[in-house]
């Protein structure tokens, strides 16, 4: 045997030996240091899985997805999509994955139907251990904008499109400019000096919902308010993203102030009770005599 047949019969020695750790895991669902998760997400959210541990040099996690391995941190050495129907077959995962290098967990970022499936986590140290995370993806049946116009001088309230749950963090951007945050028990609202410039004292935030609202809007807040949404777990966050596209219409001015247009009002008034009286007048001198 040369060579090169030796590197290629080592190498499906390999991906033989991986497979079968996998479908141990799988067939193991219920055993010691073996859990699942379920994930449900929309199209367009990002799902972070966790490992729930430190990496060291003793530590080596691998990730499979359908028994396709797509990531592997040993020590400080990571490797993303190291299988070639990973990487340059089926594409399925171009440029959406993220591995942390302290922890091995994994970022699928900008998710789509065809990402569901299971993800199974492998770890090996002293004692193997693995999990494995059920992803849905759903589809996304509502546009991913929502366009909204108002007057100037109107009032508008941008609501969340998940209710919000105590551990969530909810963060408001307007044209990327950070506005609005929710963390926990702890809310800001324009800790930046442009926004507050931009916004001040117009601005309202619903600790309960997380809603965010404008009042006496003008022509300066036209633009894309994008909502960015971090669900937590226990063992897994999503991170979801929801925008709104505002207009605002001027409302025709008729270049008259306030005491000018109160004035006219008066005289109309006067006029039209003068008229009143010369009607009541006209009537009563042309009435017929009664006999």
């Amino acid at each position: 045997m040369n060579q090169n047949s030796h590197s290629i019969y080592v190498e499906k020695m390999l991906l033989l030996v991986n497979l079968l750790s996998v479908i141990l895991i799988s067939a193991n669902h219920g055993a010691s240091g073996v859990g699942s998760d379920e994930v449900f997400v929309m199209e367009g959210d990002s799902v972070f899985l966790y490992t729930g541990v430190k990496t060291n040099r003793q530590v080596d996690i691998r990730w499979y997805y359908k028994y396709t391995r797509i990531a592997q941190i040993n020590g400080d050495l990571s490797k993303i999509c190291t299988d070639v129907q990973c990487n340059e077959y089926t594409e399925r995962f171009r440029d959406r994955l993220k591995l942390d290098h302290q922890t091995g967990s994994l970022t699928i970022t900008n998710t789509r139907n065809r990402h569901s499936g299971e993800y199974t986590l492998k770890i090996f140290s002293s004692s193997s251990s693995g999990k494995i995370f059920s992803v849905n993806v759903q589809d996304v049946t509502a546009a991913e904008i929502d366009e909204v116009k108002r007057n100037n001088g109107e009032s508008i309230t941008f609501d969340p499109p998940v209710s919000r749950k105590p551990n969530d963090v909810m963060t408001w951007y307007f044209n990327d400019i950070l506005i609005a945050e929710i963390t926990g028990d702890q809310s800001k609202i324009c800790t930046d000096v442009q926004c507050k410039e931009r916004f001040r004292d117009r601005l309202k935030l619903d600790h309960q919902t997380g809603s965010l609202t404008i009042t006496n809007i003008r022509n300066t807040d036209y633009g894309e308010y994008k909502l960015q949404i971090i669900i937590n777990n226990s063992s897994f966050s999503i991170t979801r993203v929801k925008r709104f596209n505002l207009t605002v219409i001027d409302v025709p001015d008729s270049g008259l102030s306030s005491g000018a247009v109160a004035g006219i009002v008066a005289v109309v008034l006067l006029v039209s009770a003068g008229a009143g009286v010369i009607y009541y007048r006209h009537h009563r001198t042309h009435a017929p005599v009664l006999q």
